[in-house]
């Protein structure tokens, strides 16, 4: 099934995004399980508080949660993934077309092969052959199909204002075969440096916005510095866990003209536990200090705002059972040893299910150092191991009768 999801090109806030949860209805419903399938009111979801932000314009967007009906009074496992994709790319750069996936030996090639399509096929694979068993579930199992993942977390959010939840979540995002229980966060940022034209010959006479910005992205540098200090114990894998990056850089519209402003949008880590107004806060003063210092944008400071997505750090509490449970189900259904415990650097949904107070971690096929990339790939062996580790999480969760 992986090929035929990778095949559409279900990049965040495309139409082919609302294509990939209608096909995944359908096979739910081909698999006997109870389907929701609705079209979300996006501009009552803005409104709400607490929405997550978003990047991508988007027309429409579809929820989906499928899940088993032979519910008796035990718990609900939720297993959930995200069905959007980020844009290739430079396609000169792969290995041919992004969205016709390649399968050699063991490995799939295409975008969305790690992030996340991988782990929604070990989600359906292990909810098939729960079904497929005859097995007489005590409690409930649902599979929540998002949107707007990459750019937020829009289908998460309006997934859990619909009223889908749980006792525990199993999130099958690239875990590398470790088990992820905390994520840090990410705030999206733009920073707007201005300048003053003039001809390229008399520059002198005129200010750099390119110029100017070189102060802040110093110092930008000097924050990133900072705030990596003092690191929880579940990020020391990462040589930078809460990174300050700038992604994009608009300046100037003329080549013989002194540009009179310049857009930086980025992205600011939010350290496990920070509330993100705290973040916020810090990043602002340090652009505020790197203004007061030069000359011109003491006058003339750069203005900074927060578009797009806005993920806060989100984490299982410590102890919690639903660690011991999946590293055990592994261990019982793959052999070897148990599975490492770590944090990731990225934000993710668990932020938003830990808030609705759903405990959640992150299991699932594929290295996230492959994904965004034109090398991403997975291997079909570790999705059959995730799917094995997840019937048995679902059935010692939810138990039988």
């Amino acid at each position: 099934m992986l090929p035929a999801l990778l095949a559409i090109p279900s990049v965040t806030g495309s139409a082919a995004e609302s294509d990939m949860q209608h096909r995944l209805a359908r096979h739910a419903d081909r698999l006997g399980l109870d389907v929701d399938l609705w079209s979300m009111d996006l501009p009552a979801l803005r409104d709400q508080p607490g929405f997550p932000g978003a990047e991508a314009p988007r027309d429409e967007a579809w929820g989906l949660v499928a899940a088993t009906s032979d519910a008796g009074d035990g718990p609900t496992l939720i297993l959930q993934g995200h069905v959007d994709v980020v844009p290739p790319g430079d396609l000169q750069r792969w290995d041919g077309d992004p969205f016709v996936p390649r399968v050699m030996g063991d490995i799939v090639h295409g975008r969305g092969a790690c992030d996340m399509k991988a782990g929604l096929v070990a989600n359906l694979a292990a909810l098939a052959a729960i079904r497929a068993s005859g097995a007489r579930l005590r409690g409930r199992v649902a599979a929540h199909f998002v949107v707007g993942e990459e750019d937020g977390g829009l289908g998460a959010f309006a997934t859990l204002r619909r009223g889908h939840t749980g006792d525990a979540c199993i999130i099958t995002e690239p875990t590398g075969g470790t088990l992820v229980t905390a994520n840090a966060g990410a705030l999206t940022f733009r920073i707007e440096v201005p300048g003053r034209a003039t001809h390229a010959s008399t520059r002198t006479a005129g200010a750099s916005a390119i110029d100017a910005y070189l102060s802040v992205h110093r110092a930008l540098a000097r924050l990133e510095a900072r705030r990596n200090t003092a690191i929880d114990p579940l990020m020391a894998d990462y040589e930078i866990p809460y990174a300050v990056s700038v992604g994009t850089l608009r300046s100037g519209d003329w080549a013989s003209s002194v540009p009179d402003r310049l857009v930086a949008e980025g992205r600011l880590g939010v350290r496990l536990g920070e509330d993100p107004a705290g973040a916020v806060a810090d990043f602002e003063a340090c652009v505020a200090e790197a203004c007061a210092a030069d000359p011109w944008l003491r006058d003339h400071p750069a203005v900074v705002t927060w578009p797009g997505g806005q993920f806060a750090s989100g984490r299982l509490p410590a102890g919690h059972p639903l660690g011991a449970l999946v590293r055990d189900a592994h261990a019982d259904a793959v052999g070897g040893p148990q599975v490492r415990e770590r944090g990731a650097p990225y934000g993710s949904d668990l932020r938003l299910y830990a808030a609705a107070g759903i405990p959640t971690l992150q299991f699932g096929p594929g290295d996230v150092r492959l994904a965004h990339s034109a090398r991403e790939q997975v291997s079909i062996r570790e999705i059959v191991a995730v799917a094995r580790t997840l019937v048995l999480a679902v059935l010692r969760t939810v138990g039988t009768k």
